[in-house]
């Protein structure tokens, strides 16, 4: 059988801001810039997920694109979307809210989700804006 990779994207809308409360002000604007405002600032993010499977003799389908929308909305999109990172999302409390962590906390939330219908969950790319893009695949 061959192996299929399938996307399906999702947006959310989220506030946060880049701070290490164990540097100085000026360190945090130094290194952060406008990032490190102290009233937050947000960005429309565009999440794609990307999932492998063998695509089921009866469907055609690797999964139900549905159901992959379905997971994506309850375990990530209805927690970040129109929130604070930094303050409202449970799986981010303590992180630093860069689009590196962020992404990385995503994986965390969909996985087992997504294994658990049989296929496997293969990467994720996270945009913050649009020049700029983390991709993850989990592991190390």
């Amino acid at each position: 059988m061959k192996t299929v990779y399938v996307t399906r994207r999702e947006r959310f809308n989220a506030a946060h801001k880049l701070w290490n409360d164990e540097w100085s002000a000026e360190k945090n604007k130094e290194t952060f810039g406008k990032c490190a405002n102290p009233n937050w600032h947000g960005h429309n993010y565009d999440l794609h997920v990307t999932i492998k499977g063998v695509p089921a003799a009866d469907t055609g389908y690797c999964m139900d694109l549905k159901d992959l929308k379905d997971i994506i909305i309850e375990h990530v999109i209805d927690k970040l979307d129109h929130k604070n990172l930094n303050l409202d999302v449970d799986f981010m409390k303590g992180k630093m809210a860069s689009t590196e962590v962020l992404i990385i906390a995503i994986w965390e939330q969909l996985e087992s989700h997504v294994n658990a219908t049989g296929c496997k969950l293969h990467q994720i790319r996270l945009y913050e804006t649009e020049n700029n893009y983390a991709d993850y695949y989990g592991g190390e």
